[in-house]
């Protein structure tokens, strides 16, 4: 939430954001309901580092293992995954906010 809150439009970040996972959703036949989604008023990106996107992914992976074992040996060999659309990757470490 702190790249939002810094983001110069945080209401339209989180809208193209939302609207990003909402598309996944579908694509994998979950259920989200688009009206508590806002319109974005405007276009917006934001960026974040390659150490972080490393971090949350071995994140996500750890806890799959746990939760979802086909699920995490479907992507466990992936060693970059796509950011969401509205983020650009840059070089850096994981973000400062993290408890690791």
């Amino acid at each position: 939430m702190d790249r939002f809150k810094k983001h110069t439009a945080p209401l339209a970040a989180i809208s193209l954001y939302l609207k990003g996972i909402y598309a996944e959703a579908m694509a994998r036949g979950y259920a989200f309901d688009k009206s508590k989604i806002n319109p974005a008023r405007k276009a917006v990106s934001l960026t974040v580092t390659a150490g972080q996107m490393a971090y949350e992914w071995t994140h996500l992976l750890t806890k799959l293992s746990v939760r979802n074992p086909a699920l995490y040996r479907k992507w466990r060999n992936v060693e970059v995954p796509e950011a969401h659309p509205m983020f650009t990757v840059h070089a850096g470490d994981v973000e400062p906010w993290e408890r690791y």
